[in-house]
């Protein structure tokens, strides 16, 4: 009688928990598909919600995928009841009108199996009328494991309309290189620092982030925030575990930041190869590369210092005397004289080599943030990064063969994750086989260096680098050609499609790929107060209490 008396008051009866509906049909390729329950209101099942179908041998994993609205007769649908005839609106639900949702299962598990076993993949389907159930708060940590009692996992956010964590397997995250993906404004930075904050605290990798925009070291401005709302960057939780190296050290000191290393590059330390990288955004013609190895070849190191010491008149007699094309050379000329603009770039270096400097970082586990201060431009970004990416690697490569031929643990290198923005720029198809970090994406971390790709134009990327990225994290994106690219290589892509254009534009996310058993669109977890203790951050009155106790013990009360 209550089911119907809400029915006639166009209110259906919501239960918490339980049935949600039937499997009616489907296929192993395609998917199953279930009819949701009458006194279920489609308004609360969301495309990419988590659910388990309880089959008579199996539980099913699977994620909402697409709803839609069927009826028995199509000719009710031509005469659809007025709002006011709720009686009528309630003989006609369940039985002549109905809700179909696609569901596609991704995990599979042996009813009674003990939770210690983990789900397999999915190699047969559930039968017709076999119950479909809201997932539960065992059902998630089965599949995702549980941050509490592994400190290979790391909790990233909660299921749609749950409150449970989910995790990513950082052992597996660095493994292979990972991209974090979303349109303007969804919060890529904040997803970036979640994974930053997990691989530093767990130790599970050394990082070096090329920090465009200032938003990972000391502070940064909130999502979404005004005025002076601020969160705390790196820096700030870890302390001496993250060092902070400097372009701009004047704007670091400006902003009341005091780096730990002012970098400063040679002209003697840029390659071809780094000038190769800029291809695009110096515009330069497809001979430029050509006459650039021609100077280095006579000049070697030197090339650079030696090509832009030349007054214009004087370039195409260069060129002449090293069998150069005089107009390439000129327009090579012409624009890396854009380099000497930088303050960053110098003749000689006083102090230490900056790669030098970052190596004793990384092999003592300090983790790296770059600050680029007013340096932002995106010439200066590129140049910056392939010039020191490069030479890192060329480091880890002489350790890791040295491992290789050692088999000695003291010699292993420990696992880099270099973190880069903006990363169509660098792995275009156009530069991303010629480019260092195009070099890295293919090793599959063969050198223990992997990358963490920051973008908001994935169809930007070369589609063989998008398929070697292990894990994608992936916020709302609107663009089909995004959508397409970052669904490279994926299997069953068509429904991670509809689910990836139905996410909201803030603080929702589809995680997918190598550190994860299974897709799923998870909310993100808050960055306030709580991560922060989290990740082991004191309050101020923690430190004063801390501080105290330690000023007790050496001299007393």
């Amino acid at each position: 009688m209550n089911d119907l008396w809400n029915n006639l008051n166009g209110s259906p009866n919501i239960q918490d928990g339980g049935e949600i509906g039937v499997v009616t049909q489907g296929s192993l390729t395609e998917g199953v598909e279930m009819k949701l329950n009458p006194d279920r209101s489609v308004e609360d099942v969301k495309a990419g919600k988590f659910v388990v179908i309880e089959g008579y041998k199996n539980q099913f994993f699977s994620m909402i995928t697409d709803l839609s609205l069927d009826a028995t007769n199509p000719e009710i649908l031509l005469y659809p009841p007025r709002e006011s005839d709720q009686l009528l609106h309630s003989v006609l639900n369940g039985a002549s009108t109905y809700v179909t949702v696609a569901l596609r299962p991704m995990l599979m598990l042996e009813q009674g199996e003990e939770v210690v076993d983990e789900p397999r993949p999915v190699k047969t389907i559930p039968s017709h009328f076999s119950k479909v159930v809201e997932a539960e708060e065992e059902d998630v940590s089965r599949v995702f494991g549980s941050e509490e009692k592994d400190d290979r996992f790391f909790n990233m956010g909660t299921p749609l309309d749950m409150d449970t964590p989910v995790c990513i397997n950082l052992n597996r995250f660095v493994e292979r290189s990972n991209g974090i993906f979303g349109k303007t404004g969804t919060g890529k930075s904040f997803l970036t620092r979640l994974v930053l904050c997990g691989l530093i605290k767990n130790k599970k990798a050394v990082n070096l982030i090329f920090d465009m925009h200032n938003e990972y070291g000391f502070r940064a401005m909130k999502e979404g925030g005004q005025g002076n709302s601020f969160v705390k960057g790196l820096k700030q939780l870890f302390g001496n575990q993250v060092a902070l190296f400097s372009l701009d050290p004047e704007s670091s000191r400006q902003r009341g930041i005091q780096p730990d290393h002012e970098v400063y590059i040679t002209y003697d330390q840029i390659a071809v190869e780094d000038v190769i990288a800029l291809q695009d955004e110096l515009q330069l013609n497809p001979t430029a590369s050509e006459s650039a190895y021609l100077v280095y070849a006579m000049y070697k190191n030197r090339w650079l210092r030696q090509l832009l010491s030349l007054d214009g008149p004087d370039v195409e007699q260069f060129a002449e005397d090293i069998g150069a094309n005089k107009s390439s050379l000129s327009a090579l000329h012409r624009k890396l004289k854009r380099i000497e603009n930088f303050p960053f770039m110098v003749n000689s270096l006083n102090g230490a080599d900056a790669v030098d400097t970052m190596m004793d970082y990384i092999d003592r586990g300090i983790h790296i943030v770059l600050e680029f201060g007013r340096q932002t431009s995106m010439l200066a970004y590129l140049l910056v990064a392939n010039i020191l990416s490069r030479r890192i690697h060329e480091q880890y490569v002489t350790k890791s063969e040295k491992f290789y031929a050692s088999q000695n643990s003291e010699d292993q290198p420990r696992p880099l994750v270099i973190t880069i923005e903006e990363a169509h720029k660098f792995l275009n198809p156009a530069t991303a086989r010629q480019t260092i970090f195009g070099t890295i994406a293919r090793e599959m971390r063969k050198y223990y260096v992997s990358l963490l790709v920051v973008d908001q134009r994935p169809s930007g990327i070369d589609e063989e680098v998008l398929s070697q990225l292990g894990t994608k994290i992936t916020a709302l994106l609107n663009d089909e050609k995004d959508i397409q690219g970052v669904l490279t290589g994926v299997s069953n892509a068509s429904g991670l499609r509809s689910v990836l254009a139905s996410l909201d534009s803030k603080q929702q996310a589809l995680v997918f790929g190598h550190a994860v058993p299974m897709p799923v669109v998870i909310k993100t977890r808050d960055y306030d107060e709580i991560f922060y203790k989290a990740m082991g951050d004191l309050s101020d009155e923690e430190r004063m209490e801390k501080a105290e106790a330690a000023s007790a013990a050496i001299f007393g009360d």
